[in-house]
């Protein structure tokens, strides 16, 4: 700074003057203000006008005081004379060699806060990470979480038993101390932890199962020790642990061993929530997506006692979830919430909220104010089928293979007695398929007949034998439409014992490598009994694929009609389909509905419809009936 300032300056900005020019510019007249230092004899005056551009001077005299002639010169011209006394300032001799000593100083003070720092992290890496919420927060309650009243009546009654634990203690009732959300992903399972976190009125600790895992051994169990000792600080209280399959997996299972620190911390936990020390007053709440893979102790009366189902929403949930998620969009009037629902089997609660969301991009890319029931058709196409690839261009003959295809698909959809009505049928390109022949059902169906099953795997077939029976070739446009035929009559044979070869013996799915269930895959049947299984899998396929060339043989008139019209418009409504398969096969229109039984016999349609699908050509997009 010493050296800057030096080295920066403009040079004096006052005049030095011998002592006879001082006292020549006196006699002159020229001073205005003049003050002597006796120590020094140093005179640091001010000109009465500028000399040189200079309104100030320095001149040195003798010590002890001015000569009496002096004095007089300046008392004849009435100068400001004043006597001044400068004494030593150590603070500004010493500053130089101060401030490199300060500067190593702050160094090392900082190094020294840096490590400690990194030793604070250290010593608390077996603190736990949840976070505590008090009554004012999170804000959402049960009134935010649509359908689900079942659910919602075991939680509250959780809640009802922190608020009020002498109503339950009066005849001796007892709270379960764990309450394990288990369904589906998006189903709304930490959701509802939120509710219950603004419902409960108590401490709401919530942590996630991938924060006690950290590369140093021990730590998972210290956090959930610290985890319990919050909990217990402040009970009565709500321990929520998300995606609990993360830590509480099988112990010993795996290739190799088990891992043992995810061992170690799911011991501490189990001893935490009912070891040798009671924990009253704490509720544990934890949800997961896979509870086949918890280890059994940890879902034993006394520690997880009560498992809630919180299964995918029924058609009357999904309308009241639509109406949460109306809330903040701006809907038409010409959007029917009943038909939106109807539309959309088999959506979790978050698929719904992306369909809502899905839809009202779609309404910013038109220019409209408004979510139309025009948005939301090409949402529900967009999700379940993928985006339509305009780029894509067939030739025209690839087009008309196509169009059969799907006027295969379609036909028959229509005219099967357990088949879902079709409600849309496209050839232009979207997603991975070619074309489109989606199905949408009357009202939704837990149990599956094996006539539903049959005409499923019927309709999957009527691609690949309408491009037979078009053009006497087959195509790879069938592959998936296979894949999914072969992966249903093996459910059929092996796990729903609809076959009579094998009869009522079912084998499910083999158990995962990584739970140890199953190192090696083996089956518990014989190699006759898999042969058996082989022989039936290909003889109902076969025998679907001969009722197929039947039925479609048939209705060939229809699906001719059907085919040429994709060729002339590329998308049909279900509707349209029905018109076209009855006019050409010489039926009144909007006459009752005939369909076609296993038998061949014709008789009016019914209105039990089962289960959504949706078929396609090229890669098919279809949702598998369930194994349970």
């Amino acid at each position: 700074m010493l050296l800057l300032t030096s080295l920066g300056g403009s040079g004096p900005t006052k005049a030095s003057l011998s002592y006879s020019e001082f006292t020549q510019a006196l006699n002159d007249g020229k001073v205005k203000k003049v003050d002597f230092d006796k120590d020094s004899g140093k005179i640091n005056g001010t000109f009465t006008k500028a000399v040189g551009g200079k309104t100030k001077f320095t001149s040195s005299g003798p010590k002890a005081d001015l000569p009496e002639s002096t004095l007089k010169a300046m008392q004849k011209h009435h100068v400001d004379f004043n006597y001044t006394q400068q004494g030593s300032n150590i603070f500004a001799e010493l500053l130089p060699l101060l401030i490199p000593v300060l500067l190593v100083i702050g160094f090392f003070v900082w190094m020294n806060r840096r490590a400690q720092g990194q030793m604070g992290a250290v010593m608390n890496i077996g603190k736990s990470r949840a976070k505590v919420y008090n009554t004012e927060k999170p804000k959402t309650t049960f009134a935010d979480v649509a359908g689900y009243g079942p659910v919602k009546e075991e939680i509250t009654e959780v809640v009802d038993f922190l608020k009020n634990p002498g109503k339950f203690s009066e005849i001796g009732a007892r709270i379960p101390k764990g309450v394990l959300l288990v369904g589906p992903p998006g189903t709304g399972k930490t959701l509802i932890a939120r509710a219950v976190a603004g419902e409960a009125g108590v401490p709401f600790v919530s942590v996630t199962g991938s924060d006690f895992m950290e590369m140093f051994v021990g730590v998972g169990a210290a956090r959930v020790r610290d985890l319990f000792q919050t909990a217990r600080k402040q009970a009565p209280a709500i321990i929520f642990v998300d995606e609990i399959d993360s830590i509480g997996r099988k112990r010993g299972a795996g290739l190799g061993g088990g891992h043992d620190e995810r061992e170690q911390t799911l011991n501490q936990m189990l001893a935490e929530m009912d070891g040798f020390e009671a924990t009253e007053g704490i509720v544990m709440m934890a949800a997961t997506n896979r509870p086949d893979v918890l280890d059994p102790a940890l879902l034993r009366p006394g520690r997880f006692d009560r498992q809630i189902m919180v299964p995918l929403p029924t058609q009357d949930e999904r309308v009241s979830i639509l109406k949460v998620h109306f809330r903040d969009k701006k809907i038409s009037g010409d959007v029917d919430v009943q038909v939106v629902a109807r539309g959309t089997p088999g959506m979790s609660g978050a698929d719904l909220a992306g369909l809502v969301n899905e839809a009202a991009l779609f309404a910013v890319r038109r220019g409209e104010n408004e979510v139309h029931a025009r948005d939301f058709d090409d949402a529900r196409d967009r999700v379940l089928m993928g985006l339509k690839r305009e780029s894509m261009v067939l030739s025209q003959e690839e087009k008309e293979v196509v169009a059969f295809h799907e006027g295969g698909h379609a036909v028959l959809a229509y005219v099967l007695e357990h088949a879902d009505p079709v409600h849309k049928v496209t050839i232009l390109p979207t997603g991975m398929a070619l074309g489109v022949t989606q199905q949408l059902p009357v009202q939704e169906r837990h149990i599956y007949l094996k006539e539903y099953i049959t005409d499923s795997l019927v309709v999957r077939l009527g691609g690949r034998i309408a491009e037979e029976l078009i053009y006497g070739h087959l195509s790879t446009g069938a592959q998936n439409d296979l894949v999914g035929c072969t992966e249903l009559a093996r459910k059929m044979v092996r796990e729903w014992g609809m076959s009579k070869r094998i009869g009522p013996m079912a084998w499910g799915s083999q158990g995962a490598v990584f739970l140890g269930e199953d190192l090696v895959h083996t089956r518990d049947y014989s190699d006759e009994t898999a042969r058996v299984i082989d022989e039936e899998v290909e003889f109902i396929l076969r025998e679907e694929e001969d009722r197929t060339r039947r039925v479609l043989t048939e209705y060939r008139p229809g699906l001719e009609a059907v085919a040429h019209a994709l060729l002339e418009r590329e998308t049909l409504e279900g509707s349209e389909v029905s018109r076209l398969v009855d006019a050409a096969m010489g039926r009144p229109s909007g006459g009752p509905r005939m369909v076609t039984r296993a038998d061949g016999t014709e008789v009016e349609a019914a209105d039990d419809k089962g289960a959504a699908e949706v078929e396609d050509a090229g890669s098919d997009v279809f949702a598998p009936l369930p194994s349970d």
